[in-house]
């Protein structure tokens, strides 16, 4: 199934793909669990996807994950996930858990012979990345998939705008803006987190959500990273900790980041992200500038892409406003109609259509959990860079199973 279909077959006839009802767990009820679990409600009602239950949420606190199972519609509960990969009824991980669970949980769900989706970024370090990969590629010759939760992918405006440039509409592609920022760290007084201790997160803004904005690159452009030099800075070093003493506690990953990136195309891309950006919520935006053209894009306006047309006469050029909310455009044949917006949490309902379709028909989904190390590889590289002070690491040669036009 190439991407165009995947984005366009939105319709409820025909027969679904998969005939055995396919039992999910999934792992951790917080933030993103809360997300993830809004889309396994609905996805169904607006998609055809092979049948599924939602047997079973797993968290560490027994009568906090009870209560969410009940909230979020989850047949029951469980405090032990090694427990769910011994149950014949689960055939799908769904993995929301932090960062340094995801290697251990995805390799044993992965060798149980589960699907396995993970949030971003894949791991916390490269090595936990690497061996996750090779369980995934195992499994796969086995009938086993697995995908990695980028799902700004599933975004239709940056979709669309993977489409025109796939369609040569920029022509080449020179350089690449992208910066994530956010501000729900910017007050000093905020306390401790486990997303500020490198043993739980493993970095900070770096994986949280350059992650997004370097696989935003990727996506988009088809290319490669072959170049990176970047620089990590924390501003608030120490932060109220969660202890009785109400002691300082040391701040022990990144506030912001900055690196820029060559790509194998010859195309140059800067990325800025940070969580200390003060009166910034959680704006990504993206300026893709070609020969021929451009595309802006800002998540918080995540229905609209921007897009300048340089081939015209030089009178008639100018940024024009694309609503993307027409049932031509990806994913937007099974909503509302012209005009009525969709939200982020819609593209974590796209997201689970296209893992469940992948496995219905037994082709690979993505982004892969080798596009995953590809995103790894870049954030490990802007970490030595910086501890180099601004020195150039060379990334050699794409990892097998890297992002392709036709793949992705």
């Amino acid at each position: 199934m190439t991407s165009q279909e995947r984005h366009t077959d939105n319709s409820h006839s025909g027969t679904r793909p998969e005939s055995k009802t396919l039992g999910v767990a999934m792992i951790g009820y917080a933030f993103m669990g809360k997300a993830h679990s809004n889309a396994w409600r609905n996805v169904a009602s607006y998609f055809d996807v092979p049948a599924f239950e939602r047997k079973v949420l797993v968290g560490r606190d027994a009568e906090g994950v009870a209560a969410a199972a009940a909230t979020y519609g989850w047949a029951g509960s469980e405090t032990d996930w090694r427990a769910v990969l011994d149950r014949d009824d689960i055939d799908i991980v769904d993995i929301c858990a932090p960062g340094f669970m995801h290697a251990e949980i995805a390799i044993a769900a992965l060798n149980a012979g589960k699907h396995v989706l993970v949030e971003k970024p894949l791991a916390n370090t490269l090595g936990e990345a690497q061996a996750m990969t090779e369980a995934a590629q195992a499994a796969r010759a086995q009938g086993v998939q697995s995908m990695i939760g980028f799902n700004y992918r599933r975004i239709p405006a940056l979709a669309l705008a993977r489409e025109l440039i796939a369609e040569g509409r920029l022509g080449n592609i020179r350089h690449v803006r992208a910066a994530y920022l956010q501000d729900w760290l910017a007050d000093p007084e905020a306390p401790m987190t486990w997303r500020l201790r490198k043993d739980k997160a493993g970095s900070g803004a770096l994986g949280d959500i350059a992650s997004h904005a370097i696989d935003q690159v990727l996506f988009l452009l088809a290319d490669q990273v072959i170049e990176v030099s970047g620089r990590t800075h924390t501003f608030t070093t120490h932060r109220p900790g969660t202890g009785l003493d109400g002691g300082l506690e040391e701040v022990t990953v990144d506030d912001a980041v900055w690196a820029t990136l060559n790509l194998a195309s010859g195309a140059i891309a800067s990325v800025e992200v940070s969580r200390v950006a003060t009166g910034q919520k959680n704006s990504l935006k993206l300026e893709i500038y070609g020969e021929k053209g451009a595309l802006l894009f800002d998540l918080e306006s995540l229905n609209e892409l921007s897009f300048l047309d340089s081939t015209v006469p030089v009178r008639e050029q100018g940024f024009r406003r694309i609503l993307v909310n027409e049932p031509e455009h990806p994913y937007l044949g099974a909503w509302w109609p012209q005009g009525h917006v969709l939200g982020w949490e819609h593209s974590f309902t796209h997201q689970i259509r296209d893992f469940l379709l992948a496995i219905g028909s037994g082709t690979e989904p993505s982004p892969s959990f080798e596009e995953g190390l590809a995103v790894q590889r870049v954030l490990s590289a802007v970490e030595e860079s910086s501890a180099a002070k601004s020195s150039i690491i060379q990334l050699t040669g794409p990892p097998a199973g890297s992002t392709t036009l036709e793949g992705a």
